[in-house]
């Protein structure tokens, strides 16, 4: 079995990325990177959908499909699992 990774090399990067000014909890962001002008929102926003990679028609239609499916199915297993509890509970009370 190999040795893990030295503990000390993960701390000197916890401690870099503190001394850079990095928020950890704010997901990292150095307080140098000024937000964009609120007149640069809206284009701000449209870059960012522009980088999205969009599903295509078939792959949208076959996972839109298996959630169905997912769903319906999940959902008459409760209903079967619902139903025999009901009935155990009205031969046992009732």
């Amino acid at each position: 079995m190999s040795d893990p990774i030295p503990a000390e090399s993960n701390r000197s990067e916890d401690r870099s990325e503190l001394s850079s000014g990095a928020d950890p909890v704010a997901g990292g962001a150095a307080p140098s990177e000024a937000p964009p002008a609120s007149g640069g929102f809206g284009a701000a926003t449209l870059g960012e959908l522009r980088k999205v990679v969009w599903p295509s028609r078939q792959q949208l239609f076959s996972e839109s499909v298996a959630v169905i499916l997912m769903v319906g199915l999940s959902a008459a297993a409760i209903a079967a699992i619902d139903r025999f509890y009901g009935w155990a509970a009205s031969q046992i009370f009732g």
